[in-house]
């Protein structure tokens, strides 16, 4: 199995708009360190049969496909319906081509409802032939379901992002955790004996009210014990090279771009 990070940036991405030049607002974070600049999060995880399964639609989707060298997806899951992870929703016509049918998009039914009342032609039935539009077949899930999706056993948990709800997900000893500020017990129950976490850390001091911080999810670690922890969704004052200089074994920032080779799910 392998897991391809596409995006590790916060809502406004690394650099933000803005700057004294108008090259961007960096914050603390090197410029000249390539691993700092993130588009916004969003992960692929590809099944050992080579089935995709794309959570989220970033606005920097299409970008991040091509230079993350992702030919196609088999299906789309949604955490929640927060804009910088839906967006980039109408390039999914272009998967639609190249898969040639609809894809099932797997989403609460809060986060359907929202997709749908923005996105509504997405969700109107494909009428063949072509694709001028995406089309996407809703799924409805709620957290403690297990799926089998792309050829993958996904296992879902609810995460508190401070006013929403958003889906984690596990699959076999990997665990994905985008926009959570509060783990509750039965996701505890979900995260327990994995092998390989990405989680949301946005600052690096904390506390925020609907993002984890560096302490808190150290916390996290601690409880968990993962074999390996990167962090993703970070902000303008997580600098690439302090926090890989500075963070205990195990813990790790993460990048766009980054793959993780996994054990089978």
């Amino acid at each position: 199995m392998k897991v391809v990070l596409l995006g590790t940036g916060a809502s406004a991405g690394v650099p933000m708009l803005g700057g004294a030049d108008g090259t961007g607002d960096w914050g603390v974070c090197d410029p000249n360190e390539p691993r700092n600049r993130r588009t916004r999060t969003s992960i692929v995880v590809e099944s050992v049969s080579g089935e995709r399964l794309l959570v989220d639609t970033s606005p920097d989707m299409r970008n991040q496909l091509l230079d993350c060298r992702v030919p196609r997806v088999d299906a789309v899951l949604f955490t929640h319906a927060h804009a910088d992870h839906i967006v980039g929703l109408d390039d999914i016509r272009i998967l639609n081509r190249i898969a040639d049918r609809p894809l099932q998009a797997f989403a609460t039914p809060t986060t359907l409802d929202e997709l749908t009342r923005r996105f509504g032609y997405a969700f109107k039935p494909w009428q063949p032939p072509g694709f001028f539009r995406p089309v996407l077949e809703p799924q409805p899930v709620a957290p403690g379901d297990t799926l089998r999706i792309a050829g993958m056993d996904v296992t879902l948990f609810s995460q508190d992002h401070g006013r929403v709800e958003t889906l984690g997900l596990r699959i076999g000893g990997f665990a994905y955790s985008t926009d959570v500020v509060k783990l509750e017990e039965p996701a505890f129950a979900a995260l327990a004996g994995i092998d390989t976490w990405v989680v949301d850390c946005f600052l690096r001091e904390g506390p925020h009210w609907t993002h984890a911080h560096l302490a808190l999810v150290l916390e996290w670690v601690d409880r968990l014990r993962p074999r390996r922890t990167i962090l993703t969704h970070m902000g303008t004052d997580m600098d690439w090279a302090w926090l890989k200089a500075n963070l205990p074994a195990g813990v790790e920032p993460g990048y766009d771009g980054m793959i993780l080779e996994l054990e089978a799910a």
